[in-house]
């Protein structure tokens, strides 16, 4: 379950916006590509192709996020962890009932579904 890798703010007070997910992000920069590799205690732990520098890797989460989230980059904030590895993320336009469904997919096919043998083509002990 993926309950504790976010949290759901109501709207700002008097204001026409909708909910939000705040969710919690472990960035691994400089990998090799640009992935959800499962969780880093209760944080999504995505890894990013970009390097560190100049915010590089900030901008290529928030892509992802927004991709993975089926939502526009614009709708995705970063609010703290700038220039940490522990990040989160404001995402809009995504209900908390999908978003769970969404990360329950990106953990479980990240971690092989929890089936014994890693990732799914991966055959037992290859690396």
């Amino acid at each position: 379950m993926v309950e504790d890798l976010f949290e759901i703010q109501p709207p700002a007070t008097g204001s026409d916006g909708e909910e939000a997910i705040v969710l919690r992000v472990h960035v691994q920069p400089g990998a090799g590509r640009t992935a959800v590799s499962g969780r880093y205690g209760d944080a999504l732990k995505v890894r990013v192709a970009a390097p560190p520098e100049g915010g590089r890797a900030n901008a290529a989460s928030r892509a992802f996020l927004a991709e993975l989230m089926g939502v526009k980059q614009a709708q995705v904030e970063l609010t703290s962890g700038e220039s940490s590895r522990s990040k989160r993320f404001r995402i809009t336009g995504v209900e908390p009932d999908d978003a769970r469904r969404i990360l329950d997919g990106a953990v479980a096919e990240a971690t092989g579904g929890g089936r014994p043998g890693g990732p799914p083509g991966r055959p037992r002990g290859a690396h």
